[in-house]
């Protein structure tokens, strides 16, 4: 077994099945990976809940809405007025490209789609895996903090090193599945939050303490 699978077995073990990204569709799925940068999880679905009970969660109600009636409707995600325009410039990639559908967006390849993502305005490496991986059901690696943070303190890879070569080492490492995926991401940020957290780890009590990690 890889060190990472063995990472993976032991949190799986843990923790069972976490059942992310939480979502009634695609669609409200990478609205949510837009809304969650710099906030947590409770914080946007109160703002995605403010857009059901207006009745405007589709990609053509968005589109057609100002900006300002958006960012009122999404404050409690916080950085409402920026969220809005990114938001905004989504709405019109996925109306541009696939005619507001995420069915027709799901079409293309990974590459084709990340590469695009990542020219939309305010969407970075991780909203766009997030919403390759949960949203569109491509095999992305989603790596956050939490990963990070994990992996740093168990000396597999530095902190500093960049998004990339994090990513790199799940894919040259793993099965390219998105199930394999969906679950791992999961888990780490279930982890994170639970014992390596940022201050006052709880090493002692984490399910990955007293592994003994080594290159290779």
């Amino acid at each position: 077994m890889t060190l990472l699978l063995e990472i993976y077995h032991k949190l799986y073990t843990t923790f069972g099945p976490q059942h992310w990204w939480p979502g009634d569709s695609s669609f409200e799925v990478a609205v949510g990976a837009v809304l969650t940068q710099n906030t947590n999880w409770g914080n946007v679905e109160k703002a995605i809940l403010n857009l059901k009970r207006k009745g405007v969660l589709s990609a053509k109600a968005l589109h057609e809405m100002q900006r300002d009636d958006l960012a009122a409707l999404i404050r409690p995600a916080g950085y409402y007025n920026v969220k809005a325009g990114r938001l905004k410039s989504f709405i019109a990639f996925l109306m541009e490209e696939a005619h507001g559908s995420m069915k027709v967006l799901k079409k293309g390849t990974l590459q084709e789609l990340r590469k695009k993502l990542l020219d939309v305005n305010g969407i970075g490496q991780e909203t766009a895996d997030s919403i390759l991986l949960y949203a569109l059901e491509k095999p992305a690696f989603v790596i956050d903090a939490y990963t990070k943070r994990v992996l740093s303190r168990h000396g597999i890879l530095e902190q500093e090193r960049s998004y990339e070569d994090f990513q790199e080492l799940f894919l040259s490492s793993l099965k390219r599945e998105v199930r394999l995926f969906n679950e791992y991401h999961a888990l780490f940020v279930r982890v994170g939050k639970t014992f390596c957290k940022t201050r006052n780890p709880l090493c002692s009590e984490c399910p990955l303490y007293g592994l003994q990690y080594t290159h290779g």
